[in-house]
């Protein structure tokens, strides 16, 4: 059986990950995380991509409610194969106001890295 061997660009997203730091990890309230979940479409011309959100729960569980359907992205709900902590490892957990700093700025990092399909980060 075939199996495919994944993204081509995931190196080069987890150096353009690993460029961005939390100043706030680890310090008194910081109790939100940013995550990335891979994303697979084979319908696309890349069938990979990913989506970059924040949440005070567990990652885990958020991907879990994702995939349930709560309070679920479309695009992590349908197309969301795991998550990626070895690139966000490093930035949780932080301060809310920085969780929202940094989720934009992976998605960004993520899209000048050549992720060809980039969803969340808002």
């Amino acid at each position: 059986m075939f199996r495919d061997p994944g993204p081509a660009w995931l190196g080069r997203a987890r150096r353009a990950a690993l460029t961005l730091k939390a100043t706030t990890r680890g310090a008194s309230k910081a109790g939100q995380s940013v995550y990335v979940v891979l994303l697979h479409d084979n319908r696309r011309a890349d069938p990979w991509g990913l989506y970059v959100g924040q949440t005070s729960r567990d990652p885990d569980l958020r991907f879990d409610q994702h995939k349930a359907g709560y309070k679920a992205s479309s695009a992590a709900r349908r197309f969301g194969v795991r998550l990626l902590p070895d690139l966000v490892g490093h930035l949780n957990p932080m301060r809310p106001w920085e969780a929202l700093d940094l989720e934009a700025a992976l998605a960004e990092a993520f899209r000048v890295a050549g992720v060809p399909w980039v969803e969340g980060g808002h």
